[in-house]
């Protein structure tokens, strides 16, 4: 059975992280990721979790001031000792939390930096991240975002993935593959999907345009979901959609696909 996660920023945008936990809850979620969980205490919100009785699946590895524009840390010249306090400040958090597998964004291309000096910062990050990250347990990975809803990203293509992780030649690096980024990006879902299945560990969706819930656009989830069974994908899918609607509405879409 496809088990399906909260998506606590998208979802419960306007809510603290620990209200939009409790929200989850209540809306039927027993598990949940979000961008970040570094506005809390890990205790705090490791306590608040287990009386709520929710998993937390995954976070984003500090992404810089997101306030000021930054979109991650792991292509960016210069800023590789910040990347790397970023990558203990991860696991430290993940241990407590319980989390086994992280999302260490790319960020956006740097004015004036070509793209191979852009990759090359990446793939020296990502070979820093992977052995510390495995050695304690964490997952880490890496997921291709379309331009158009953040103009100037650096990781976009499946093509790029491909082409990184193997520079990397470490284990210890996965493909987050979001159907949403898929469609706008390349489209062709399942059979990219196949293509990397044996790296991919963690799965989202929303549907396109708008990025709301499955069923309010024009990508079949119908389809993706029996698939995602067929194939025996046990990870969590990530429900990272802005809901069209307010109350139960905009969840009335698991109804059909069942859930854990």
């Amino acid at each position: 059975m496809l088990r399906f996660a909260a998506n606590l920023t998208a979802m419960y945008g306007k809510l603290s992280l620990l209200d939009a936990m409790t929200a989850a809850k209540a809306d039927g979620f027993d598990a949940f990721e979000c961008r970040t969980p570094f506005d809390f205490p890990k205790e705090v919100v490791r306590d608040h979790a287990a009386d709520l009785g929710l998993t937390f699946v995954q976070f984003n590895c500090p992404m810089g001031n997101f306030a000021a524009g930054d979109r991650g840390l792991t292509c960016v010249p210069g800023r590789e000792e910040e990347f790397r306090a970023s990558i203990e400040k991860t696991i430290d958090y993940a241990q407590t939390l319980g989390v086994r597998q992280v999302n260490c964004v790319g960020g956006l291309r740097v004015p004036g930096a070509a793209d191979d000096e852009i990759e090359d910062v990446m793939v020296r990050n990502l070979r820093y991240a992977a052995p510390r990250l495995a050695d304690a347990g964490i997952k880490l990975q890496i997921e291709p975002i379309n331009p158009l809803d953040t103009p100037g990203v650096f990781l976009t293509t499946t093509a790029q993935f491909k082409r990184i992780r193997e520079r990397v030649s470490h284990p210890n690096l996965y493909l987050q593959y979001d159907f949403y980024h898929m469609q706008i990006v390349q489209g062709d879902l399942i059979r990219r999907y196949d293509e990397l299945a044996d790296v991919i560990s963690h799965v989202q969706v929303a549907d396109n345009p708008g990025r709301h819930e499955p069923g309010t656009g024009e990508i079949n989830y119908d389809f993706i979901f029996r698939a995602l069974e067929a194939r025996g994908y046990d990870g969590w899918i990530g429900c990272e959609y802005a809901p069209s609607v307010s109350g139960p509405d905009s969840r009335r879409w698991l109804q059909n696909v069942g859930r854990s």
